[in-house]
């Protein structure tokens, strides 16, 4: 192996021992610190790299602790933060390649059937950090081995990369018998949240898991190579454009009015109340004028607001809203541009056209012609969208355009092809699919999925910032929680950033992993995705979001849950000042916490995933009364999060009623502006064919019937089924020899007597019959 140049000089390779850090407990017992220095160093690795024979790997956790201090980067023998992220990755690959996570994984195999400390964490009143000591080295451990081995770099050596690919194998796969190793986690997901292992670090669970899959199945970005390879391996057109590289190309939405959205049931305030506001309302208008500068302007907005632009004033719950929005006026997300004299005709920037191209489905072509043949014709020809006999040369037109923009998923092409299975299981045979790692991970979920997606949810609730402490609820905080409670208001303050911390990072990885679940299943087959989204419905995901939604989310975005001195590669370069009070309460310089933005952001696609065509689910929108939710969360200046949220709002615009519609103009117009357009789809009006309610429940019934044979005809084959082949020649059928028991031999004149004599025969009419 080549010996990378870590750049600033300063950094060092792993040693023997891994002390590391130089504070004297990373090696096992009895054993010498390594000598310090550049050249020993060089030395050593040089040894280890051209020993033929792997290390003996039976150790200590105190070897286990002093591993993961070399995985860190050996940050006592480095001079800079870049210095420690060059050896941690560089011992991540050593380690690797020298076989130890074949060894952490057997150790974690032996903490989780620790029966003792499973015990031990049961009896005991509050479960403390200390409970999860090994636990917790051996998940950091190798968390760190998977992060930091999953990052492609272009620099890495043929070795590195070869390294990388036998690990995404390993833990894809099973290897020698065994689960496959993000099975392994869901199990200690699934035994934390049974009661049976209280003890058990959650987050640092959740966060290796979330790491895994990633690395397994791969990121959005290969989610979108992945997509467009199975177009082409389909014979479908390719896309139109690439849903990542639009998504980063938009800008955010000005915020609209946040109202608590009473404009349904109230009339309008008297004039007399609407002029002692004129004042603050130009005002807010000029503030905001300076915020649209920066993405589209409208020419055609006037100084002074119409009458159809003053809304309502607000209640009495809205005006705690009204300091976040003076705040995201004054010092917004996206920075405004430097200059804010009025705008010339040469910086005004008009709209070069939408975003998104737009899709029509089969569906809506066939629905389109039935309307126009009943009208003028009188009659329908079913699914055929070729005929346009006796209709007018307008509708030959429309026609033309929509099946200009046909789209053809892959989950149509995956539902047609499993109708044919279906129909002509002897003709067809039986269906040859790849094993990839997403239908091997799939197979393995299969028979307890709906156990793992409750424990995932019923994490998420403990772990949302709206949920109220409960005594039946699980407690995620076994790993952060000390043994003896502070005593100090400094110990108080730094334990409730560090709580507030640990439960972000656990709605963070939940987020991110169920979203990339769904996405995998989805492409991997639709009946796939669709068997986790109903066991996600089922256990009640779509409120449980609406709940976390439900909350002040630009003070959730903007929360500052960290202490910047002690974050990793920060503090382990520089000396750590002394905390104060004031320093956590000043907190760090950024404007928001991408942590919780990311999380937003997963939970609103997940909606969106869970809802999208499904008429019911969308109807539970309704219910929970979604709709003021969402719209407070428009006031977060970021493209992505608005365009998702105007999405779930889009949906449900036709049950909202007209004076919701009215009320809420500028939705209305954000939604026609970045959300794709579907032709014929009259989303504002109501005048859909789908949303007849009585179709709700056989809607899901149908769809679960669906899964239920899809599940049954691929993973569930018996022996005997009604497709095994038959022997049907009598000498062969008397002639087998059948093992029968030994008391049978006792008592089978009895069975002759009760089955054969006692049973009255009429040869007359069975010769008849046959």
């Amino acid at each position: 192996m080549e010996d990378p140049a870590a750049p600033g000089a300063g950094g060092q390779p792993v040693n023997g021992n891994g002390n590391g850090n130089g504070n004297g407990n990373g090696g096992g017992k009895g054993k010498q610190a390594a000598p310090k220095g550049r050249e020993a160093f060089r030395s050593q690795r040089r040894e280890s790299e051209g020993s033929v024979d792997c290390p003996t790997l039976e150790f200590e956790y105190g070897d286990a602790d002093g591993h993961a201090a070399e995985l860190s980067g050996t940050f006592g023998e480095c001079d800079s933060e870049v210095d420690v992220l060059h050896w941690s990755r560089y011992n991540c690959f050593l380690l690797y390649q020298m076989g130890t996570f074949s060894a952490f994984l057997e150790l974690l195999h032996v903490e989780i059937d620790n029966s003792q400390a499973c015990s031990s964490a049961l009896r005991k009143p509050a479960v403390s950090i200390a409970d999860s000591t090994e636990l917790r080295v051996l998940l950091s451990v190798m968390y760190l081995m998977v992060e930091n081995i999953r990052l492609e770099r272009e620099t890495d050596s043929y070795g590195w990369r070869m390294a990388r690919e036998t690990f995404r194998t390993e833990l894809s796969f099973s290897t020698h018998n065994e689960e496959p190793f993000a099975l392994l986690l869901f199990s200690m997901v699934t035994k934390f949240c049974s009661g049976l292992a209280p003890h058990f670090p959650i987050k640092k669970v959740l966060l290796l898991l979330w790491k895994v899959v990633m690395f397994t199945l791969g990121g959005f970005q290969h989610l979108q190579a992945l997509k467009v390879q199975k177009r082409a391996e389909l014979g479908l057109p390719p896309l139109a454009e690439d849903s990542i590289q639009v998504v980063k190309s938009m800008r955010a939405a000005s915020p609209p009015s946040y109202t608590l959205d009473l404009g349904e049931s109230q009339l309008a305030p008297p004039p007399s109340k609407l002029r002692g506001r004129r004042g603050s309302r130009r005002q807010l208008l000029t503030k905001q004028d300076s915020l649209d500068i920066y993405n589209e302007r409208d020419l055609f907005k006037t100084e002074e607001p119409t009458a159809e632009e003053e809304e309502e004033p607000p209640g009495d719950g809205e005006r705690t809203l009204d300091g976040e929005l003076d705040l995201l006026e004054q010092d917004p997300l996206v920075p405004p541009p430097p200059s804010q004299a009025p705008l010339s005709a040469e910086r005004v920037a008009f709209p070069k056209g939408l975003p998104w191209a737009p899709k029509v489905r089969q569906k809506d072509i066939e629905h389109f012609l039935e309307l126009s043949r009943n009208k003028f014709i009188g009659f329908t020809l079913g699914q055929d969208t070729d005929t346009l006999v006796g209709l007018p040369r307008p509708i030959h037109e429309s026609v033309k355009t929509l099946k200009q923009h046909k789209y053809i998923s892959i989950a149509d092409v995956q539902i047609r092809n499993e109708e044919e299975l279906e129909k002509c299981p002897m003709s067809l045979g039986e269906e040859v699919f790849p094993e990839t790692p997403c239908e091997i991970l799939y197979q393995g979920m299969l028979y307890s999925l709906p156990q793992y997606m409750i424990a995932l949810l019923k994490i998420l609730l403990a772990a949302a910032p709206t949920s109220k402490a409960k005594t039946d609820s699980i407690n995620i905080l076994a790993d952060v929680l000390p043994e003896e409670m502070p005593i100090t208001v400094l110990q108080s303050m730094k334990l409730g950033i560090d709580v507030n911390r640990h439960k972000e990072i656990i709605v963070k990885s939940i987020s991110a992993l169920l979203l990339l679940l769904l996405k995998h299943f989805k492409l991997n087959h639709i009946y796939q995705f669709e068997y986790v989204s109903q066991h996600l419905v089922f256990a009640n995901c779509i409120p449980l979001i609406l709940k976390f939604f439900n909350q002040n989310i630009l003070s959730y975005i903007t929360a500052k849950n960290s202490i910047s001195v002690l974050d990793y590669p920060c503090c382990t370069i520089q000396d750590l000042p002394e905390l104060t009070t004031e320093s956590l309460e000043a907190g760090d310089n950024n404007q928001f916490c991408w942590r919780n933005l990311f999380s937003c952001i997963n939970l609103l696609r997940l909606l969106n995933k869970l809802t999208k065509w499904k008429h019911s689910r969308t109807m539970m929108l309704v219910v929970f009364k979604s709709a003021p939710i969402l719209k407070r969360a428009l006031k977060v200046k970021q493209a992505m999060l608005q365009l998702y949220v105007l999405k779930l709002l889009k949906i449900q615009t036709k049950y909202l009623g007209r004076q919701w519609r009215k009320s809420n103009m500028k939705t209305m117009s954000a939604i026609y502006q970045k959300v794709r357009h579907r032709m014929n789809d009259d989303w504002a009006y109501g005048n859909d064919i789908d949303a007849r309610p009585w179709d709700f429940q056989a809607e899901e019934c149908t769809l679960r019937a669906n899964i239920e044979a899809f599940n049954s005809r691929r993973y569930d084959r018996p022996q005997d089924s009604e497709f095994s082949p038959v022997d049907n020649c009598l000498q062969s059928v008397l002639g087998q020899r059948l093992d029968l028991p030994e008391d049978f031999h006792y008592s089978y004149e009895i069975w002759l007597e009760r089955e054969v004599f006692s049973q009255p025969i009429c040869w007359e009419e069975l010769l008849q019959n046959h």
